[in-house]
């Protein structure tokens, strides 16, 4: 995000850098070191003019250590100038700072492997190689957000273990644990330690694996292993921001791609991880709990613009703990800046832009003002300064001059602190989290237990059976107790949700209720604001049996505790479920199949709007950018994406539907133009990653029939597609065809395996030419041939009927003006009509004979009068007329088709339009019976009216 302006500009005589105790001192003290660096050089320091400034001082006679600390001397002070007197951009300081720890680290680092190669020789992998050694960079080191008086903290990392190669005399062999482990003490000696001239930087090596007890330097093996037996769930926000920070050559050549390789899914699991809210809850209490120690007695300590509530920590925390729980299926929220990890969660749709603008205007503020701080003494503090002319510095420094400067900035600092506090406490339900431990005053905040007495006896006798019945299952009793509690806490919740439980027997199992503001109170209506950041709450469901649905529902998924997480973190997602599972069958199976995407219900945003091919398909190409930077972008990473993302969009299109928000034609079309735009991507991901593949980029086509063709696709439907391809003049046509045809299997393989994140498509390809005897693959050309007739090959009648429906909806674009043309030509042929319609009316006849309907019944897709019989009617009036009749050749459906047909006097007046509506009302009627998992098959007397209009079609058409 763009720096905003900074506001006034700052009065050159009243916020000079000369103010800082630290400035006088290095200018003191370093007069003709500070003309080392050249004055006119630009923010951010590149890494070579830091060398540069080390070179020249080791020149003039400076040992390494003194160099080091020297020449960061002469950066601060000039960020100092650039900062307060020019207004530089936050960017510039930080990244300048982090540059100086990485030159610094690096010159440090070789010459501590020169010291200690001498000595010990160089250290040996098994393969006889040099053992890699990295010093990984944590916090805001690792993110290239470092202070101007920051420490920096380390971990020590080696790739393998084994032994040093001795010395030159075959002396001083040791294990390359030993080695690196002298090389660590090195370089705290080079950088850490105090000297005549400071220390470079104070370096901290606490986040290493197992702590202060651990050894100062760890093997990837031994780091992999405590991430699977012993990481804690606070490290992995530590190592979000991790990165090899030196060697130099480590940070370009690949090297430490095994270390990122251990570290990622460490950090981000393969599924939402809402597990991590109570840690991160936890672990910023603790925070806050010694932070108001450090401030008992000392009220200037509650101005901590880092530590104390609503500082730089708290907005860390938001971001990291959104990056934490969506990293491991969006990967392109994996950043470890922080301001642009808040662009990148705007443009995932996890927080709003205004939310994030006001998010970095504070964070930007409050690390400016941590710099100003620091800029004084050189201190590595967070606390506002105490005396009055430091603090009135600090204020026209940032540009406040009015009568008391102190008096804006601390209005303005209040401001941003507010608002993070408030966004912090909304996203981790700090706010309520006293009221869940103590409960309500009459009932003691009991813990609720699942197959108590008390706790069944407060809900009605089904539910109170369902449980039972529950309760017993070997899932239940696998969970641990707090998964339990917290399962019990969701069941009585969704009970008040629905109705199906009392106001006092909820304050007694699940205290929260009390109070939750995202809850519904007993008249449905919300109590108050929402409690998450998102905005939104779930509308009320009255008593249907909700309860006994969601434990239909969750019974399954109880092994995958991160829902039951996910559920009691967002209490309006709870609500939402249970109003979509009380409103149909087929949301409740879908969701059972794919549970990930009850993650959509947190942003009421789902229910606006229509499928966006472009937006849809950009967000994918940022995942698999993502991916590819990440060096993650496997077949199986690329096979989750597609999966999971067609799985959110359809749950999306579900929900608008079941809610009422889309017309089953508009459904039709936006789960269409879905099946287009997934075909289209898995298309172009799936290319690179097939062997023979002989161009960059393939010339192939799938041509849509059918649902897809047509743009009547509901859900769970076949795709009916035909693969077409091209090769180039002067290509081997024999080679192409081979190519393509590995592709199309593989293709099919994308489309159609099951993986861990679900399926994606069943696909037919038997309206390819020659059918299931054919080739998977065909050439436009004999595609052509086939169609039109050319050659002792030709499509039959019933082929002809189907491309009336065929469509270009994927592949190579320059391909589908000829489909286009292909289909055009075959449905503007001369025809016999009689011969057709007889044609038509015997396939229709096989159809009805593969599809009995039992007597006394009627079905709305097979029946005598039923949507077939539309469909048939209106590929009869397109091959019949379409040469004389342009309007009729456009792929309309069949709505449009029976109204253009009636207005060019094709059927009787009131005919096309009758049946166009039986149609459409036919179509609701299968829709509505299967979102509910009914049967399409009505008593016989139903639909009288759409049956008699159909009928006079039929006998409009064929006589």
């Amino acid at each position: 995000m763009a720096e905003p302006s900074t506001g006034p500009v700052v009065d050159a005589r009243s916020a000079r850098a000369e103010h800082s105790r630290f400035v006088q001192r290095v200018r003191r003290r370093y007069p003709d070191e500070l003309a080392l660096l050249a004055a006119d050089a630009a923010l951010p320091l590149p890494r070579e003019a830091i060398g540069a400034l080390i070179d020249r001082l080791q020149g003039r006679g400076r040992d390494l250590a003194a160099a080091l600390r020297i020449a960061r001397h002469v950066v601060l002070e000039r960020l100092a100038v650039e900062d307060v007197e020019r207004a530089a951009p936050l960017e510039a300081i930080v990244h300048t700072m982090t540059a100086l720890a990485e030159v610094t680290l690096d010159r440090a680092l070789h010459a501590a492997f020169a010291q200690h190669d001498a000595r010990y020789g160089a250290p040996r992998r098994a393969d006889g190689g040099r053992a890699a050694f990295w010093v990984v960079g944590m916090g805001k080191l690792g993110a290239r957000e470092l202070n101007v008086s920051s420490d920096i903290d380390l971990v020590y990392v080696y790739d393998e273990d084994g032994q040093t190669a001795g010395a030159a005399n075959g002396a001083g062999v040791v294990t390359n644990h030993e080695y690196f482990a002298q090389v660590a003490r090195t370089l705290h000696a080079l950088i850490g330690e105090v000297g005549d001239d400071g220390q470079v930087f104070r370096v901290d090596l606490a986040l290493r694996p197992n702590g202060a007890s651990g050894p100062p330097a760890v093997s990837l093996a031994m780091l992999e292993e405590y991430f699977l037996v012993q990481g804690r769930e606070w490290e992995r926000f530590a190592w979000l921001k991790s990165r090899v920070v030196a060697p130099a050559a480590a940070m370009s050549n690949g090297e430490a791609l095994g270390l990122r390789a251990a570290i990622v899914p460490f950090v981000y699991r393969r599924y939402l991880d809402y597990g991590v809210f109570e840690s991160l809850r936890q672990l910023h209490r603790k925070i806050r709990e010694e932070a108001a120690r450090r401030a008992a007695g000392r009220p200037e300590r509650a101005n901590d613009v880092k530590l104390s509530r609503g500082g730089i920590r708290e907005i860390e925390f938001i971001v990291q703990v959104l990056q934490v729980v969506r990293g491991g299926h969006f990967p392109e929220l994996r950043t470890r800046t922080t301001l642009s990890a808040l662009e990148r969660l705007v443009a995932c749709g996890v927080m709003k832009p205004e939310t994030a603008t006001r998010l970095a205007e504070a964070y930007r503020f409050l690390r400016r003002l941590e710099h100003r701080i620091q800029y004084l003494d050189d201190r590595q503090t967070h606390l506002l300064p105490t005396e009055d002319a430091d603090l009135a510095w600090t204020a026209h420094s940032f540009g406040f001059g009015c009568a008391d400067p102190t008096c804006g900035l601390l209005d303005q600092l209040c401001t941003h602190r507010e608002f993070v506090a408030n966004e912090f406490d909304a996203l981790l339900h700090d706010g309520r989290a006293t009221t869940a431990i103590s409960g309500c005053r009459g009932c003691g905040g009991m813990q609720p237990s699942l197959d108590s007495e008390g706790f069944l006896e407060r809900m009605p006798q089904d539910v109170r059976e369902r449980l039972r019945t529950f309760c017993a299952s070997p899932r239940v009793k696998a969970l641990k107790d707090e998964s339990r509690t917290r399962l019990a806490r969701l069941i009585a919740r969704a009970a008040q949700i629905t109705g199906e439980s009392d106001d006092a027997a909820m304050c007694a199992v699940n205290p929260a209720a009390a109070t939750d503001p995202a809850l519904p109170d007993r008249s449905g209506r919300p109590q108050g604001p929402p409690s998450g950041p998102s905005g939104a709450t779930g509308e009320p469901q009255s008593g249907n049996g909700g309860v006994r649905q969601f434990i239909d529902w969750i019974e399954p998924l109880l092994r995958r505790e991160s829902y039951l997480a996910l559920l009691a973190e967002r209490p309006e997602v709870l609500a939402r479920l249970l109003r979509l599972l009380g409103l149909a069958k087929w949301p409740m199976r879908y969701l059972m199949r794919h549970p990930g995407v009850i993650d959509e219900l947190a942003d009421r945003r789902s229910l606006e709007g229509r499928f966006d091919r472009g937006a849809f398909l950009r967000e994918l190409d940022d995942r698999h950018g993502a991916w590819m930077r990440g060096g993650q972008a496997d077949e199986e990473a690329l096979l989750d994406t597609l999966r999971r993302a067609h799985h959110a969009e359809v749950f999306r299109t579900l929900v608008r539907d079941v809610e009422g928000v889309l017309t089953v034609e508009q459904v039709a079309d936006d789960l269409s133009a879905l099946a287009d735009a997934t075909l289209d991507c898995a298309i172009r991901w799936a290319w690179p990653h097939l062997r023979q593949r002989h161009r960059a980029s393939p010339r192939f086509a799938v041509v849509a029939y059918g649902k897809l063709g047509g743009k009547e696709l509901g859900y769970g439907s076949d795709l009916d597609v035909v693969f077409l391809f091209a090769h180039d003049e002067g290509e081997d046509a024999d080679r192409a065809a081979e190519v393509y045809g590995a592709f199309g299997r593989k293709l099919i393989t994308w489309l159609t395996l099951r993986t861990a994140a679900g399926e994606l498509f069943d696909i037919d390809t038997a309206l390819r030419p020659n059918g299931n005897s054919g080739l998977l693959v065909t050439s436009i050309d004999a595609f052509e041939r086939y169609q039109t007739g050319r050659g002792g090959n030709t499509a039959w009648t019933w082929e002809h009927q189907a491309i009336t429906r065929a469509r270009w909806c994927a592949g190579d674009a320059g391909l589908a003006p000829r489909v286009e043309a292909v289909r055009r030509a075959v449905l503007t042929a001369t025809r016999d009509a009689a011969a057709l319609r007889d044609e038509i009316r015997t396939m229709r006849a096989r159809v009805a004979a593969a599809h009995p309907v039992p007597a006394g019944r009627f079905d709305v897709k097979h029946g005598d009068g039923g949507m077939m019989d539309v469909e048939f009617a209106v590929q009869a009036l397109v091959l019949a007329h379409s040469a004389a009749q342009p309007t009729l050749q456009e792929d309309a459906g069949n709505i449009a088709l029976l109204q253009r047909a009636e207005a060019l006097g094709l059927l009787p007046a009131g005919v096309g339009e009758a049946a166009a509506a039986a149609y459409r009302e036919l179509r609701r009627a299968q829709h509505r019976a299967r979102l509910d998992e009914r049967p399409t098959a009505f008593e016989g007397d139903a639909f009288a009216g759409e049956r008699a209009a159909v009928r006079a079609l039929t006998r409009a058409v064929f006589g």
